[in-house]
């Protein structure tokens, strides 16, 4: 995006705000808080962006004065010293605004479903998979987000073969949708005598929560299967068979969930869950179609495949996408996993502001 282009669509954006806040302190939008809470949000988006552009206003503005004031003798030291200053802010300004104005992620604002499954590594890699249950339930309670297990699978010594958390809360899939890919971890298993270190991975897939109203489920592209739900032992755990099952024929996608005690509220978190899934699909088959090279998010689950690894013999965690490493595995196994996060959004950010300036116009 040229800056000629970027700055008459910020222009068109400071007049649409002033719009927003002279309808905020209208009488007939304030008697509707259906509309009210619509154009307060809409306000709210729009502030970082409309300040930030004001402040680079007000910056040229402070430059085209010294430039002014070069020619006056008497001023020149100091109109000088002013444009040493506000020329390298100019270009960050810059930078930060046309940053801004790209095209945002349309499922940034949605829910998540995250799937969590153990790969290469058998039992230490079930173990890891639970590790990683407890780390982003964590994380989502440092964010004040709501998280509920709605389908897991339990080997019984506290790890998973499968587990699906659904995670609600403000900005949820923007944050988390960097963390799918392939975890890796190594150290010394429990049941390791000799005192080698074994590495093993797990899988985790990030999937924007879909409404009903944008995925279309047909009932007769459903078979639906009621069973008893078993625990990590395999004992039927309920006398009553709850669990649920759900196999989506055209996609050949299916999903199960019996962690509830009624058989209603297990297919409605399996309803979710396929929702979710059938909207990846749609996301990854619109990707191709643009021809954007779009990977897998979970890949085979191979050891050599990895997006972070967990070497707690050294205490790190190495992110490889962006190569940041951190030295506090109980922090970060705690829930603190921002600082990766923020680092790969940025990194995000960076790569797609480069693409757009290298369109040009």
């Amino acid at each position: 995006m040229s800056l000629k282009n970027a700055l008459s669509k910020l222009e068109e954006l400071d007049e649409k705000y002033e719009q927003l806040n002279a309808q905020m302190l209208d009488p007939g939008i304030i008697s509707d808080m259906k509309i009210y809470h619509q154009v307060n949000k809409a306000w709210s988006d729009l502030t970082p962006l409309i300040n930030l552009f004001r402040e680079y206003r007000k910056t040229v503005q402070h430059i085209e004065d010294a430039e002014a004031m070069v020619s006056d003798s008497e001023m020149r030291e100091l109109a000088l010293a002013d444009l040493d200053e506000l020329r390298p802010k100019i270009d960050e300004l810059e930078t930060r605004l046309k940053a801004m104005l790209l095209p945002k992620d349309p499922n940034d604002d949605k829910d998540v479903i995250l799937e969590i499954r153990p790969a290469a590594g058998g039992e230490e890699a079930a173990l890891f998979a639970g590790e990683l249950l407890r780390m982003y339930m964590r994380y989502a309670e440092r964010r004040g987000w709501k998280a509920e297990i709605l389908n897991a699978q339990e080997t019984g010594i506290g790890g998973f073969t499968d587990v699906v958390v659904g995670i609600q809360g403000q900005g949820a899939f923007s944050q988390l949708k960097y963390e799918s890919g392939v975890h890796r971890v190594q150290r010394v298993p429990a049941t390791e005598s000799g005192g080698r270190i074994h590495t093993s991975t797990a899988t985790v897939a990030v999937l924007a929560e879909a409404e009903e109203v944008e995925v279309e489920i047909l009932a007769n592209d459903i078979e639906m299967d009621i069973y008893h739900a078993s625990s990590a032992g395999g004992q039927n755990v309920q006398k009553v068979a709850t669990a649920i099952r759900i196999h989506h024929k055209p996609t050949n996608i299916t999903v199960t969930c019996q962690d509830e005690r009624s058989q209603l509220q297990n297919k409605e978190k399996a309803m979710r869950m396929l929702r979710a899934r059938l909207l990846e699909r749609e996301i990854a088959i619109a990707a191709n179609e643009r021809s954007d090279n779009r990977k897998s998010q979970v890949g085979t689950g191979d050891r050599s495949e990895k997006i972070r690894t967990y070497n707690f013999p050294d205490g790190r965690i190495t992110d490889h996408r962006v190569g940041k490493t951190i030295y506090n595995i109980p922090a970060t196994m705690d829930g603190d996993v921002q600082p990766f996060i923020d680092e790969l959004a940025a990194a995000d950010q960076a790569e797609r502001l480069r693409a757009e300036m290298e369109q040009g116009p």
